[in-house]
């Protein structure tokens, strides 16, 4: 019959033009203040902002014939410029089964969620400031005063946080007393900001800084809820300090439990585990769970030895939790500390909680001890800053650079610079610290001796 020729013409005209439709391109248009930071995608630099490439229609839209285009995995845009923090965009939401109409599944996609995407890039001079605090690990595990499990809590819960996006919730902690919180990118990607809950119930907008291209580790930034306001921070210790079969305590917010929880555990093994990504990784049998992401893995002494990152969930497979070690957050963050050294350094030596006066004055240094009996210091720069030393029992006699100073509690005003500080306390071991005394600051160091009498030399 003459129609059939021509219902078949219009059948197959109809479904060109369905693919055609489906299959058109749509522009996506990347943009940044300031312009010309060098896009990448995926890891392949690709132009500089104003950025714009042509992709098919199906990529944005989801496609009416299984002959359409599909975007078949997720899609990231990186921007750097020199000076500004790189910021990482998630560009896709997915994945997302292609079902047709007989209920046939033809896999997974993704769609673009904009033709536009717009950040505003952070200078690094205004996003990384304050001081990062670590230990060496050269310093002799005898002048590391181990703690009480409730100590170590008590000193570390302050400066922990749980961090809210849109699909996410994780865990974090500050890295510095203005606000840098340090966790794992999988927390951060796909959000421009984050809430950060307090344990004081304190909540804060914290935008999100910086994720690492290649470590599951990002880096994002609370502003003060007060002019002169100094977070509370934990101290990193060089992940060489780590010792298998040493006690570890994960603190964090595990989904569906309380918030700020600790939990404790053994190090089960130290090293590199490709299976789970690059960087070294601290196995611990410390209960790690959805939620603890990002938050510290802290040693008998309450330094931060590694982000609590994942856990292995298999049937008969339990108690296998993974840290990303604190060496690798350390090598994050020396490029936007570069003065953070490897043997004096800067450290908490008291709880944050302890005083007012100790949260807006800057934290002392636990450095490598000096092994001679009449250290000699280098040249000071011009200036003073203040030290005030305490101890455990008092009494105990001073002596600054092989010079007597009296006998703590004391405060002293000492040029600016490198001094080696040594207490003695009779029948105990000396207490040595070497520290950086920055000009202008005013900092506290409370020496606790080891009840245990002297050994004789």
């Amino acid at each position: 019959m003459p129609w059939i020729p021509s219902l078949r013409s219009l059948i197959v005209t109809s479904l060109f033009l369905c693919f055609v439709a489906s299959s058109s391109a749509d522009t996506l248009k990347i943009t940044s203040s300031p312009p010309g930071a060098t896009v990448e995608l995926d890891g392949v630099t690709v132009g500089v902002t104003p950025f714009e490439k042509d992709f098919p229609g199906g990529y944005f839209h989801r496609t009416r014939t299984s002959l359409g285009q599909r975007l078949e995995h997720p899609m990231a845009a990186r921007l750097s410029l020199p000076g500004y923090a790189t910021r990482e965009i998630l560009l896709t939401e997915g994945p997302m089964n292609w079902i047709d109409l007989h209920g046939h599944n033809h896999g997974e996609y993704w769609l673009i969620k904009s033709v536009h995407f717009h950040t505003d890039l952070e200078l690094i001079s205004s996003a990384f400031t304050g001081t990062v605090a670590a230990v060496s690990a050269a310093q002799p595990a005898a002048f590391q005063l181990e703690l009480s499990l409730e100590e170590i809590v008590k000193r570390a819960k302050p400066a922990v946080v749980c961090l809210k996006g849109l699909n996410t919730m994780g865990s974090g902690f500050f890295v510095t007393e203005t606000g840098v919180i340090a966790t794992n990118a999988h927390v951060a990607r796909g959000d421009s900001s984050l809430l950060a809950l307090l344990p004081s119930n304190v909540q804060l907008q914290a935008r999100v800084v910086y994720i690492d291209a290649d470590l599951d580790i990002a880096l994002v930034k609370a502003d003060p809820p007060s002019p002169g306001y100094a977070f509370p921070y934990l101290v990193l210790a060089d992940v060489t300090s780590v010792q298998q079969g040493e006690s570890v305590l994960a603190v964090g917010n595990p989904g569906d439990a309380m918030l700020f929880s600790a939990t404790k555990g053994i190090v089960s093994a130290v090293g590199k585990f490709p299976s789970f990504g690059p960087g070294t990784w601290i196995q611990t049998d410390a209960p790690i769970n959805p939620g603890n992401s990002g938050g510290p893995l802290l040693n008998s002494r309450g330094q931060v030895v590694g982000l609590n990152t994942l856990k292995i969930t298999k049937k008969n497979v339990t108690g296998i939790g993974f840290a990303l070690s604190s060496t690798d957050l350390l090598t994050v963050l020396r490029r936007f500390y570069p003065d953070v050294p490897g043997t004096t350094v800067r450290a908490s030596t008291e709880s944050p909680a302890d005083s007012t006066e100790s949260a807006a004055t800057m934290q002392l240094a636990e450095t490598s001890t000096s092994t001679t009996s009449s250290p000699v210091p280098p040249a000071a720069p011009d200036g003073y800053g203040q030290l005030t030393i305490t101890s455990e029992p008092d009494a105990a006699e001073i002596y600054v650079d092989g010079k007597f100073h009296g006998n703590a509690p004391a405060t002293l005003k000492l040029s600016a610079g490198s001094h080696a500080i040594l207490l003695k306390s009779p029948g105990r071991p000396e207490f040595t610290r070497t520290l950086e005394l920055p000009k202008s600051s005013k900092l506290n160091l409370k020496a606790i001796f080891d009840s245990s009498p002297a050994s004789s030399q």
